[in-house]
């Protein structure tokens, strides 16, 4: 089964960077820290993660559910099971999935800032500290 939501992201994520995703996982795993690319990055590893748990679940399901084999008392259990997990990773997919597309909806990519000629003129000169008899000590 496609994964769209999660290739959907990691699409948006490649277009908004400006990288394959390769080149953004190395360049996150070099520089570790808080950033806005590890976090997406994670929040995408999440929700692939999740849909593929829904895929393995759903898959095991049909198995135990087939009309040619006979449920037996532990099938059921595991049958329920499945279920139990599949409701879990839905939840997870669409949690990492709305959050997700709703940081990248606030993301913009910027222009390259363009080169400005040096100019003759030196940046303004901080403003003067205050002296010392201009200071209330009360």
């Amino acid at each position: 089964m496609p994964h769209t939501t999660s290739q959907t992201i990691t699409e948006r994520i490649e277009e908004l960077y400006g990288a394959p995703l390769a080149d953004l996982q190395a360049h996150a795993d070099a520089h570790p820290g808080a950033s806005m690319l590890t976090a997406l990055l994670d929040s995408r590893t999440a929700l692939e993660l999740a849909e593929h748990n829904v895929d393995f679940q759903v898959e095991r399901l049909r198995q135990l559910a087939d009309p040619e084999r006979e449920i037996g008392p532990f099938d059921a259990g595991h049958i329920l099971d499945c279920a139990r997990r599949i409701t879990e990773s839905v939840a997870a997919r669409d949690a990492h999935t709305t959050t997700t597309s709703a940081v990248l909806q606030s993301l913009r990519r910027t222009p390259a800032p363009e080169a400005q000629p040096p100019t003759a003129t030196a940046p303004p000169a901080p403003a003067p500290a205050p002296t010392p008899s201009a200071v209330r000590t009360r």
